[in-house]
């Protein structure tokens, strides 16, 4: 069994230091509690509500900060994916997440698919989602808007990956009482469909007018939810066997990946 825990936060924008702290006891509180993987927010170095690339500059850091080195070493044995605003040794920003294991950073995803005025702020990401083999499973990376495309989820399981982990920051919408996010639905439909597991840690709070979502929620290889943070600063925590995400087949008959009609579709 691996544990995950997805800690939803309430970065404040612009304030490194401060979120450095947030990050450091939500990193130190989720290994206490037995975590094999954290995943926190979208940006959560930063916060999110840019006005434009020179105010994201100001907030941006680079892979190699000695943040990160700081954040692995609350670590041990276990694995924290988090997203942050990537200054790239090219001059470029980046909607980013990196990968965190005792030593430092050991991978770094940009963001490919970029929502709404992201477009105006970041460059988007030029590589697939990182498919890791770690001491904790077979991790795929992804960040937000990437979880809508069923393209570059299914490319992830077809590669071996076992569960997708996603820091994200969802803009609230309006819904009908007593349903989920439609975001919560792609991942439930994206677990179910591809028989993996889904981590998604979303933010709390509301920053410069923007309420969020807080619909953190870890998906279990069958489409159900597992555990949820709940409204407001919380963490959602659970146990799953990622072991069973390697058997597609539901029925003696029915094999989610053996039956694509690939002749027809490519």
């Amino acid at each position: 069994m691996t544990r995950i825990a997805c800690c939803q936060l309430d970065p404040a924008f612009g304030d490194l230091d401060g979120n450095d702290e947030l990050i450091r006891a939500a990193l130190t509180d989720a290994v206490a509690a037995g975590a094999d993987v954290v995943v926190l927010p979208e940006l959560v170095t930063s916060g999110y509500m840019f006005t434009d690339a020179a105010e994201a500059r100001t907030a941006a850091l680079p892979a190699d900060s000695p943040r990160f080195a700081e954040w692995a070493a609350l670590l041990g044995d276990s694995i924290a994916v988090l997203g942050f605003c990537e200054l790239g040794t090219d001059g470029g920003l980046y909607n980013s997440a990196a990968v965190l294991q005792a030593g430092g950073v050991t991978s770094v995803y940009r963001k490919t698919h970029l929502w709404d005025r992201e477009k105006l702020i970041f460059t988007p990401g030029e590589q697939l989602p990182p498919v890791l083999e770690t001491r904790h499973g077979v991790l795929a990376v992804m960040v937000c808007y990437d979880l809508e495309f069923a393209e570059l989820t299914r490319l992830v399981a077809v590669a071996g990956a076992e569960m997708i982990v996603a820091p994200v920051n969802w803009p609230q919408f309006p819904r009908p009482a007593g349903e989920h996010p439609g975001e919560v639905i792609t991942a439930m439909s994206t677990a179910r469909l591809n028989r993996v597991a889904v981590a998604v840690c979303d933010r709390a709070g509301v920053e410069r007018g923007q309420s969020w979502t807080g619909g953190t929620v870890i998906v279990d290889p069958d489409g159900w939810i597992a555990a949820d943070a709940g409204p407001g600063v919380g963490t959602a925590v659970a146990d799953i066997d990622l072991a069973r995400t390697q058997d597609k087949k539901l029925t003696e008959h029915v094999d989610l990946l053996a039956d694509r009609r690939l002749d027809l579709y490519g």
